[in-house]
């Protein structure tokens, strides 16, 4: 009966009296308090925008200038010259005195030359942005008098105020479109160790002919998207990579992240609830815009446009091609336990709950001893099937009554929550541990993750935690700042008590969780078990093994005098040799963030110099001095590509931007058909780290992060994401299809392990 009380807003019946209406106070003053907050959201928004509009100016300094400028122009000083005359003349009202209409004219051209100031302050920083020489110094080469000066003067433009979330984000340069002669001799350069002598020239003259052929047309089209869009890749990267492809989102889109490697509580819903209100504290200073910008060097700004579809998102299926759908806010989480789904409210008279009034509200979920409703425990699955298979089970299941309403709490959620009914671990003695705390995050059984959300938080039952993120919306580095903000916030701020539980006590009663209802029709129930089949194979086909390697990390590696990053592709690409036999195309994503709404590029690590480094390992007649210069060279080299990548000089974003025009256009290009159809037999990346400032290792050395990773991109390919992730610890999420005769993941880290153990002693040996 309280269920059915609070669910009505009001109600009303007719009497002999009349119409008699009972309002139902405390639901209207719910609705009249999410109102409220809306409009403060909506007001708060607005002034941000006009704070970030005037960036690096603020209003306090149009306020100054006013009155400096009339100061003076009532003293006789015209800074103008003549310009506040001339405005006079334009200032309506013949009645006014001629004080007022000075004043006026004085206002007018402060405001005037305020803009202007702001305008040229901005466009000034966009032009020093356009500058990229620095990437190279420093890393490549001795840092120039030019660099030095150009450092200066964006430093002097970013430090006059702080910065908020997007002030950078109108000043940021456009993602730079290359030559088509330049990226037809980049990718010439990147197949040439990878193919024979033949087929080389084979490739040599398609590409030729592409260049002097429909290469140009398309070029020109593509030049022209290059100054009407923010960015000529984003856009059509998200449509036809991520919403338009019709596979499961189950291992083959979504990637994950894993906790860190202390252990603060066992108490799941404590860990729940503190993580739950650094979330929504990360989401204030997003909605506000108060959070620091990610910058590299303190003072180089990278686009920051992906942090805004991070909450109260979900990729909805449809027929042909997903979309995102992005709410400008949510008051709940769905939370998913034991099959089944609750709405758990997250204020209480505009407050964001606390941490021990959130786990309150978690414990009534544990404590519910309800059971799931026929076909509620698997519902999930629905998410892990084929897109158009879930778009027309939506549609058909789900567009009215108790399904509509339950779903749209799921899809309006701010984020999705599962409370996992097992342990989960991180034991350096037993590496099974880790492997089974990484797949549960991955792919859990199946059922249990709402793949669609922009990212679910998994909580064992143990108190470890987990990300499963969707990947159209956002890049790892995302999600990783994130994550660092809340771990540390949870280790600076939150805490728990002794007896683990979180701080503080309860002083009112918050929301009680409800339960979603869900009525089924049996042909759902069949597809909710027919998907649950297929995320049970997609879950059997992949073999996902974590590599915890504590001999050594960036401090070994700082003493080869090479990246940390090139360092790990080259042993990547030794361990890879060993494993197939053969060299093959080997996928790395670097950051494009540094130009307007810019996502990732390709780093092809296979070259001349790196192929060979790892033909001379294993060469016996080669000494240890020269192999640590093969070593050296190679990862050079691949350090220049990765740099290249980062500042749009990169091959495969241009040419699959090109392949889109094609299609658009009902161009044949054989070219293009080879390119695209080349597969990444070896997909790797690296888990970035410290973008939030708060763990950094040196300061909180047993914090280190387990890292993450993703699912095999090709079917007889290896899927590697590594964590560099402290001084002496580094961390290989590795994936592989069982299916495939050519993969074994177990394998691959066996000679992962020995290539890692080779290359160190190469430089043990080269000192002697």
């Amino acid at each position: 009966m309280a269920e059915a009380h609070v669910a009505v807003a009001f109600s009303f019946a007719i009497t002999h009296e009349g119409v008699n209406i009972n309002y139902d106070r405390e639901v209207l003053n719910l609705v009249w308090n999410s109102g409220l907050r809306s409009w403060k959201k909506r007001i708060a928004r607005f002034m941000n925008n006009i704070h970030c509009g005037i960036y690096p100016a603020s209003l306090s300094s149009l306020f100054i200038l006013i009155a400096l400028v009339t100061s003076l122009f009532v003293t006789n000083v015209d800074v103008s010259f003549g310009g506040i005359h001339q405005l006079e003349h334009y200032i309506p009202g013949e009645s006014l005195a001629p004080f007022t209409v000075q004043l006026a004219a004085c206002v007018a051209y402060s405001f005037c030359l305020w803009v202007t100031t702001i305008l040229f302050l901005r466009y000034t920083l966009k032009l020093l942005l356009v500058y990229k020489g620095w990437m190279y110094e420093g890393r490549l080469k001795k840092t120039s008098l030019k660099t030095y000066i150009w450092a200066a003067l964006v430093r002097t433009l970013t430090a006059k105020r702080r910065p908020m979330l997007y002030s950078f984000q109108s000043s940021l340069p456009r993602l730079p479109l290359p030559s088509l002669e330049e990226t037809m001799e980049r990718y010439l350069h990147t197949v040439r160790p990878l193919l024979e002598d033949e087929r080389y020239e084979k490739m040599k003259q398609m590409t030729c002919e592409f260049q002097n052929g429909v290469g140009k047309k398309l070029q020109l089209y593509l030049w022209l998207k290059s100054w009407w869009a923010s960015n000529y890749v984003t856009d059509w990267w998200e449509d036809y990579v991520y919403l338009s492809g019709r596979s499961p989102l189950l291992v083959y889109s979504n990637c994950y992240g894993l906790d860190y490697m202390p252990l603060p509580t066992t108490r799941q819903v404590a860990r729940a609830a503190n993580f739950i209100h650094a979330a929504l504290t990360f989401r204030k200073l997003l909605n506000t815009q108060t959070l620091k910008p990610v910058t590299i060097q303190n003072f180089i700004p990278l686009c920051a446009w992906q942090y805004e579809r991070m909450f109260n998102t979900t990729r909805i299926p449809d027929a042909e091609k997903d979309r995102v759908v992005h709410l400008s806010d949510s008051q709940h989480i769905a939370v998913y336990h034991r099959g089944r789904y609750y709405k758990v409210m997250l204020y209480n008279k505009r407050r964001l709950l606390k941490p021990v009034e959130l786990q309150w509200q978690l414990q009534q979920i544990l404590d519910d001893a309800s059971v799931p409703a026929p076909g509620e425990h698997h519902l999930a699955a629905l998410t892990a099937n084929h897109r158009t298979v879930w778009a027309n089970a939506r549609t058909t299941y789900f567009s009215k009554g108790l399904n509509k309403a339950s779903l749209k709490v799921i899809e309006d959620a701010a984020f999705f929550l599962v409370l996992y009914d097992e342990d989960l671990d991180f034991d350096p003695n037993d590496p099974s541990k880790l492997n089974k705390f990484s797949q549960a995050v991955l792919h859990g059984k199946g059922y249990n993750l709402w793949l669609d959300k922009s990212f679910n938080i998994v909580v064992s039952k143990n108190g470890r935690l987990g990300c499963n993120c969707e990947h159209s919306w956002c890049d790892s580095p995302i999600m990783s700042h994130f994550w660092e903000f809340c771990i540390g916030m949870e280790v600076t701020q939150l805490k728990y008590t002794e007896d683990g539980n979180t701080v503080g006590e309860l002083e009112e009663t918050p929301p009680v969780p409800s339960r979603l209802k869900w009525d089924l029709h049996p042909e759902c129930l069949d597809l909710v078990r027919s998907s649950t089949l297929i995320a049970s194979d997609i879950i059997a086909e992949v073999d996902l093994q974590v590599l915890y390697h504590s001999d050594y990390g960036k401090n070994f590696i700082k003493k080869c005098k090479v990246s940390p990053d090139a360092f790990v592709q080259m042993v990547l690409q030794l361990a890879y040799y060993r494993d197939a036999g053969c060299f093959n195309l080997t996928y790395e994503a670097a950051m494009t963030r540094l130009f307007r709404e810019g996502r990732t590029e390709t780093v092809r690590p296979v070259t001349m110099e790196s192929c060979d480094f790892v033909l001379g390992v294993d060469n016996p007649d080669i000494p240890a001095k020269e192999k640590l210069t093969l070593l050296q060279r190679a990862c050079q080299k691949h350090q220049e590509s990765y740099i290249n990548a980062m500042c749009g000089k990169g091959v495969d974003r241009h040419i699959f931007c090109l392949y889109v025009l094609s299609k658009h256009l009902d161009v044949k290009s054989p070219f293009l058909k080879e390119v695209l159809g080349e597969p990444w037999k070896l997909s790797t990346s690296q888990t970035p780290h410290n973008q939030a400032g708060i763990l950094d290792t040196k300061k909180f050395p047993e914090y280190v992060c387990l890292g993450g990773g993703f699912g095999p991109v090709a079917n007889d390919g290896y899927g590697v994401s590594y964590d560099i992730a402290s001084e002496d610890v580094m961390f290989f999420h590795v994936s592989s299809k069982r299916t495939s005769p050519e993969t074994d993941t177990t394998r691959f880290i066996g000679l992962l392990e020995k290539s890692l153990q080779d290359v160190k002693q190469i430089f043990f040996d080269s000192q002697t």
